[in-house]
């Protein structure tokens, strides 16, 4: 069970049994009409909504009128009425329905300025049924508004859809391209491997810099990035960079070193909770360890992530990362780069356990291997390598819109 007893927050919401129901889950909640309620007295809202799984949420507060906004990934509102009977001096308008993005959306516009008290999602790990619990207690506006966010703001952030009732009715909005996230590993007080003086830290970056320009230039996709100089980014951050960007897409870039044994080639890890082999192991904890030098355990945070990752939303972002990680492997084989003997491992990398982001590490090459490292100072090699990413990445982004379009009909 997770509680809050914040409003006007982002909230990622699971409840810690969910892994007993995960086997019997299908790709959508649906909303069930037994034990799904809008009960309103004095000065109170609660509002309890029974899904026949437990789903991804999120919640914000909004002011200037004030409204509840609640977002799931995904759900099935199935014809439940959820405003009947519920006076106007409490609720003035309820709207529902999915967003571009696939997930769902519920607006409740407030008859008052109800502040949100607490927020939990409760399982069933039996059923494996769920129910969303919210209690709302009446404040001063001057205290609603002090907590509640700007509507504007969230919109940019998200979704201006359903916020307001002339918008129920979304229009198709202008394509935009997707974002790619680029993370170079490392930096600041973090070099990463180093070899006779010379840091991956900056090879990476300069890589990614590299691949931007390459990207940008084709007109495909926009580009973001983690860090774009010689500075410490510490792996939870580089997630958040992501979110806050609204990435599409996440490829965190390194070339790093073993310390013993021979690897040659680039190798694509994807996020397992358990090492392929003992060198991506090794890499996981070599780059999770980063974090400790700025003083930064994420153990605690880590685990919670993991849940959410195992659970609903990964069902839909792993078969993703998959089909990432094996385009990106056809990309740099079919450019006639070198290729690890074993291109695909797993590892529990923490800057890859973002929960609806396709992502994947990217190992360049190892600067321990005398002839990778020569490769990844040279321009015309990294230059090559760039561009068979960029065609790797378009190759992605043509089969995954084909994807979603099926899954939606």
């Amino acid at each position: 069970m997770v509680r809050h007893a914040v409003c006007a927050i982002l909230m990622l919401v699971l409840a810690a049994p969910m892994a007993a129901a995960q086997g019997s889950m299908s790709a959508q909640a649906r909303l069930l009409e037994g034990g799904t309620a809008l009960v309103a007295s004095r000065d109170s809202l609660a509002l309890d909504l029974a899904l026949s799984q437990p789903v991804p949420y999120r919640l914000r507060v909004l002011a200037a009128p004030p409204r509840l906004v609640l977002d799931f990934n995904t759900l099935d509102w199935a014809g439940v009425d959820l405003g009947a009977g519920v006076p106007r001096s409490h609720l003035r308008a309820l709207r529902q329905g999915h967003l571009p993005d696939g997930w769902s959306r519920l607006v409740l516009d407030l008859g008052a300025p109800f502040q949100l008290e607490t927020s939990e999602q409760r399982v069933d790990t039996e059923s494996g049924q769920a129910i969303i619990s919210l209690r709302l207690r009446r404040v001063a506006l001057e205290e609603f508004e002090r907590t509640a966010q700007d509507a504007s703001r969230f919109a940019v952030q998200t979704s201006p859809e359903f916020l307001n009732p002339q918008a129920a009715s979304p229009t198709p909005a202008a394509p935009s391209k997707p974002i790619v996230m680029l993370d170079p590993g490392h930096g600041g007080i973090d070099p990463g491997a180093e070899r006779d003086g010379i840091r991956e830290a900056d090879l990476v970056l300069t890589f990614a810099r590299q691949l931007r320009e390459v990207l940008l230039r084709r007109g495909v996709f926009d580009v973001a990035m983690t860090r774009d100089a010689d500075e410490f980014v510490s792996l939870d951050g580089r997630i958040r960079a992501a979110r806050s960007a609204q990435a599409d897409l996440f490829l965190s870039l390194h070339a790093d070193a073993l310390p013993e044994g021979l690897a040659t080639g680039a190798v694509i890890y994807l996020l397992g909770d358990e090492a392929s082999d003992d060198s991506a192991a090794y890499l996981a904890e070599r780059h999770d360890r980063a974090d400790m030098l700025a003083g930064v355990d994420l153990t605690g945070n880590t685990d919670e992530i993991a849940r959410v990752l195992m659970s609903v939303a990964w069902q839909d972002t792993a078969p993703r990362a998959r089909q990432l990680a094996e385009a990106l492997v056809d990309g740099v084989g079919e450019a006639g780069m070198r290729l690890h003997r074993r291109p695909i491992q797993s590892g529990a990398f923490t800057v890859l356990r973002a929960v609806d982001i396709p992502s994947a590490l990217i190992e360049l090459g190892f600067m321990s291997s005398p002839r990778d490292l020569a490769n990844l100072q040279d321009p015309d090699w990294t230059l090559r390598m760039a561009d068979a990413l960029a065609d790797a990445l378009e190759l992605w982004h043509e089969r995954d819109l084909a994807l979603q379009e099926l899954l939606r009909q």
